[in-house]
């Protein structure tokens, strides 16, 4: 069965039964029965209509649920309205789902949450990642929020910055190669630019492209992470960075500064540099202090800390990193490439193992332990 084809058809199932009654966990369980059901009949059986036939048995499963549950007699009336098969509408519905499952009856972060895993298609573990909190405490936070919009019509959808929320996090997801989700973020994100006149709209777009465009040069031949600035820049993509950096520019001429537009200009001095010693580092600074007035994000003042040392030396990086909290994800491989740079390659090559062995992905240890190595040989000598 084609898992692509399913992906794109599972949103608008799952729209046009919340449209018609279903609360969203129940229609959410009856959408997984019918894939379910799809995988045993569907290689065999093809049908030539695969939405239709997923909304008719979709909605069948979430009837036989509302029906067994003593608790919702009352939906045995919805029996009647039960949709004949036949073609289903070809829209695509996932941008309105996204802003459905922004319901104003959900808290913004449990709202991402839910969407990220309803129509996302991320695990807990992803989600809990992106959080920085314990894999537990996101389980149980999206499971309170299915428990508060059951029963629940969706009939106020929520607000843009939501959802704008939800799909930065989804590009983050898939440019990071766990999932392959950055080009469909990417194309919703575009859907909701022609749609809404918004400028942080225009910035999430402009870095979602600026950042896609070197996307070819982020791993070598051998699936090894290449740092930005060893990245062959012949092969960023130029005209996707043109794109990028038009669309900020009138984002940014709107003069209604964002979280987005300031990291698509962080994005954008990077791309306009001819060579990574060529960075404006002390413009990129500069970005930086203004994300970190916007958003108070330990993240943000952590990538801070590496453009200061840039900008004014690694000792006024490791000043930088100081002042914060060294739990952080990625604290400790900032320490150990300014403390490298500062010329204390011991220390940089423990920091570069201990940074290794709390990677979040395979082709970040690798590179990390690569680094501790090359370090550890060089003391050797």
């Amino acid at each position: 069965m084609d898992e692509a084809l399913i992906r794109s058809l599972t949103p608008g199932v799952l729209t046009i039964l919340v449209r018609r009654g279903a609360d969203f966990a129940a229609a959410e369980d009856a959408v997984q029965d019918a894939l379910i059901e799809a995988v045993r009949v569907w290689p065999s059986d093809r049908p030539r209509d695969p939405k239709g036939w997923l909304v008719t048995v979709a909605w069948r499963k979430f009837l036989d649920q509302a029906r067994a549950d003593s608790a919702r007699r009352r939906r045995e009336d919805l029996v009647e309205e039960e949709p004949p098969p036949g073609p289903a509408a070809g829209a695509d519905d996932t941008l309105q789902l996204y802003f459905l499952c922004a319901h104003p009856s959900l808290t913004p972060s449990s709202a991402v949450a839910l969407t990220l895993r309803a129509v996302g298609g991320l695990t807990t573990r992803q989600i809990a990642q992106a959080y920085l909190v314990p894999e537990a405490t996101m389980a149980q936070r999206i499971s309170r929020a299915k428990r508060t919009v059951s029963g629940v019509r969706f009939d106020r959808p929520g607000d843009v910055a939501t959802v704008l929320r939800v799909l930065y996090l989804v590009f983050n997801e898939g440019y990071s190669g766990d999932v392959d989700l950055a080009a469909e973020a990417i194309r919703l994100t575009r859907q909701l630019a022609a749609a809404i006149d918004h400028p942080e709209v225009g910035g999430l777009l402009a870095l979602m492209l600026l950042h896609h465009a070197r996307r070819a040069s982020r791993t070598g031949p051998d699936g090894g992470l290449v740092p930005l600035a060893e990245q062959d820049r012949g092969r960023w993509d130029t005209r996707m960075i043109a794109e990028g950096v038009g669309i900020l520019q009138a984002a940014l001429a709107r003069d209604r500064l964002g979280e987005f537009q300031a990291q698509a200009a962080v994005a954008a001095l990077h791309a306009d540099a001819p060579t990574a010693g060529e960075t404006d580092w002390v413009q990129i600074v500069e970005w930086y202090d203004e994300l970190a007035r916007l958003t108070d994000s330990p993240v943000v003042r952590l990538n801070r800390a590496v453009a200061v040392g840039e900008a004014d030396g690694p000792r006024a990086g490791l000043a930088a990193l100081a002042a914060l909290d060294d739990s952080l994800p990625r604290y400790a491989a900032v320490a150990a490439y300014l403390h490298e740079r500062d010329g204390d390659p011991d220390t940089a090559a423990r920091l570069y193992a201990e940074a290794a062995r709390k990677a979040s992905n395979l082709a970040e240890r690798d590179y990390l332990t690569r680094q501790a190595a090359r370090l550890n040989a060089g003391r050797r000598r």
